[in-house]
Parts: structure tokens; sequence; C-alpha cells
């Protein structure tokens, strides 16, 4: 009895199964400026992402975004942003196992005037009142999921909002290597 158990053979009538893709745990998800190195299924069915974008002047960073609930961080305690592949997918495999949240519907990709508003925001929390920031691309690893855009269209909008707001942004080319260094302006104090 045992051999026969173990001795079937597919036949002809049989079709081969082929899953299809789910795009709701992300994985034809590629939104513009973002790449994803890794995903992580969370307990109740969110998925959990690595991410980084094009590598910048500092190098590369990475930032984890959960896609069920509302984790999201550049950092691995403090201010340290997140420079490694295996670091940030520790990061993630941990809220992944204890993430009871749902999957939500993949972000849409927002019109240009809603990305530039992001792009604001973030230019806004970045700004200080007893120093000038310089403002590198990774301050938008954050962002990127919602903004859905190059780094090209970033640093554009940036150099944009240096030209029409220089009290606020001003862009100068840098120092070392190739490029422009953006600086937020601390606010005045009255």
């Amino acid at each position: 009895m045992a051999p026969t158990l173990f001795s079937r053979t597919r036949t002809a009538t049989e079709p081969e199964y082929t899953p299809e893709p789910w795009p709701e745990i992300g994985e034809t998800w590629k939104p513009e400026g973002v790449i994803v190195s890794q995903r992580f299924l969370g307990l109740a069915g969110a998925v959990v992402l690595v991410y980084t974008a094009e590598a910048g002047v500092n190098g590369v960073y990475y930032a984890v975004a959960c896609l069920g609930c509302t984790y999201l961080t550049r950092a691995k305690g403090g201010d340290h942003y997140i420079s490694s592949e295996q670091t940030a997918g520790e990061i993630a495999n941990a809220h992944a196992a204890q993430c009871r949240a749902l999957p939500r519907d993949l972000p849409t990709r927002p019109d240009d005037a809603t990305a530039r508003e992001i792009v604001g925001r973030r230019l806004h929390r970045e700004r200080r009142s007893d120093h000038d920031v310089t403002v590198g691309l990774t301050a938008f690893h954050l962002d990127r999921l919602a903004l859905q855009r190059s780094t090209t269209w970033i640093e554009e909008e940036l150099q944009r909002l240096a030209d029409e707001k220089p009290e606020i942004l001003t862009a100068k080319p840098r120092t070392y290597g190739t490029g422009t260094e953006f600086t937020i302006l601390r606010y005045l104090k009255r």
C-alpha cells in the first residue's frame, strides 16, 4: 500500500498551477523613486517594506514602512540613519512579528501639487530655530512611498523652492563633489 501513495505521477489532464502575483502585498508595486529590497509579512497580512532610493552623496540609507499601520522609520535608535540593509531587515522583521494590522490599499501616486505639499511639509519639519540645516535627500526617505517621485524630481523641486523662497531655502554648488547643496534657513527670531 505504501508504494502506491508515493508513486503517483502527474497526468496530462492535470493543469500546472502557477500562482498569480499579489498586488495587495506589494509584489508588483514598484513606486517611482523607491527601491524595495525586502518585504516581511505581518501577523494579519500587512506587508512591511525595507526600501531605499538612489545612493546620495553620503551613501545608501534605508527606511522601513508598514503598509498596514502607520509604522515608518529611517533611524535605529535616536538619530542614526539606517545604513545597512541587514539592520533595516532586522527592524522590519521585528515590527512584522508583532504588527496585527490588516493590509491597506497601496498608496496612489499623488498629483504634482500634492507632491509639492509633501516636500514643503518635510522642509518645515526639518527647519530649526537655532541653526541652519543642510537638507539631504535622506531627509525625504520617509516620504518616498507617499511622493512616488524620482530623486531628480525632488532635486528640481528643491531648486524651484530655493528660487521662489530664498528666505527659507538656499541652494549652492557642493563644496566637495558635484551637485547642489540645499540649506534650510533657521526661523527668524522676532
